[in-house]
């Protein structure tokens, strides 16, 4: 379909939030399936560093598609491939048949920062066709069809919580299940009002270390190493260290979080040292010594790291973490707060 007249009428412009996480990895079917019994979730908070897409109209029977920091591709929708870095993009609207259009991404987030980014893409990539259609908005659905996209694409295993937060915002722990049909995610938010998403903010630090991440190597290991048995109990433990997790959160218990979240990475770490790159280790046992807990963001590997803690201790790791980060070309801690919505679509 030629979206071209449509998009001459109106430009498209939708926004979605990336993410911090506990628990990942737990989102993938490899794991989450044999670990039915205990009811495997993850846990993350959306944060308000948004990816935008915009939907303009172009050449009929093109795509373009731009984005700052990767090269623009303009190709007629009859070329094939999807092994590029706008490979996941070009792959959402083969799936819908639609060209005459122009896509510019605009994220809010550092390149490769472990965030998610590339899965908020998709969501708010998707969002848009849907809009431009005329077509209703469902998060649910439009999360498990970026999911599957993007693991096509990508040819490896992927989970599903980059494209929960994405399309639905907000603190929540989703539970990964089998239907009857189908995978399924529960959502349960950990908090019941906006206010106390805005208190926690004060208890949170999220910081870049500057090196972009490369989560395959990671993520591989980790499943090679769960399929063999060899870390089958670690990621029981991490099961059951995540909602234990979650509970000490929703209940603002925010030094037994921290805990719980050094436990977690130091499972982690033992199963796979350099999940933690040169930075990211001086960045947690800074967070230790103030009392706080940190964790990497996504599969580790580079990329973000964020601490929990109570506020007074939050507040003086900030001091240690800026000295960290000050003398790492590109590093920082990076100004998020959680963000309670999803898509966004802008009328």
């Amino acid at each position: 379909m030629n979206l071209a007249p449509i998009l001459e009428k109106k430009q498209i412009h939708v926004c979605v939030p990336c993410r911090i996480d506990f628990g990942g990895t737990l989102d993938i079917s490899t794991f989450y399936l044999p670990l039915a019994a205990l009811k495997p979730a993850t846990l993350n908070l959306a944060l308000d560093m948004r990816t935008h897409v915009y939907l303009s109209a172009w050449e009929q029977g093109r795509i373009k598609i731009s984005s700052k920091g990767f090269d623009t591709i303009d190709r007629s929708r009859g070329e094939k491939g999807w092994d590029g870095p706008m490979g996941l993009m070009f792959a959402v609207f083969e799936y819908f048949n639609v060209h005459g259009v122009h896509l510019h991404i605009e994220s809010e987030s550092p390149v490769r920062s472990a965030l998610g980014g590339s899965s908020c893409a998709a969501v708010a990539i998707i969002a848009a066709v849907y809009t431009a259609l005329e077509k209703q908005i469902n998060p649910e659905h439009i999360a498990w069809l970026a999911h599957y996209l993007e693991g096509a694409v990508a040819g490896v295993l992927c989970g599903v919580q980059d494209h929960a937060a994405a399309a639905f915002g907000g603190v929540n722990l989703w539970e990964w299940t089998f239907g009857h049909k189908s995978p399924e995610f529960l959502r349960c938010p950990v908090f019941d009002s906006h206010e106390k998403i805005e208190k926690l903010n004060r208890h949170l630090l999220v910081a870049y270390c500057g090196i972009p991440h490369e989560s395959r190597d990671v993520n591989a290991r980790w499943v090679s190493d769960f399929k063999s048995g060899r870390a089958y109990d670690a990621f029981e433990r991490i099961t059951r260290l995540t909602r234990q997790f979650a509970g000490a959160l929703g209940s603002f218990s925010f030094k037994e979080a921290a805990r719980l979240m050094n436990q977690e990475t130091a499972v982690r770490c033992e199963m796979t040292p350099d999940v933690l790159d040169h930075t990211g280790i001086k960045l947690w046992h800074a967070a230790k010594s103030e009392g706080c807990g940190a964790r990497f963001t996504g599969a580790g590997g580079g990329g973000c790291l964020w601490a929990i803690g109570e506020e007074t201790d939050i507040n003086k790791l900030k001091t240690q973490w800026e000295k960290i980060l000050d003398p790492i070309d590109g590093a920082m801690l990076l100004d998020a707060a959680i963000d309670p919505k999803g898509i966004f679509v802008y009328l």
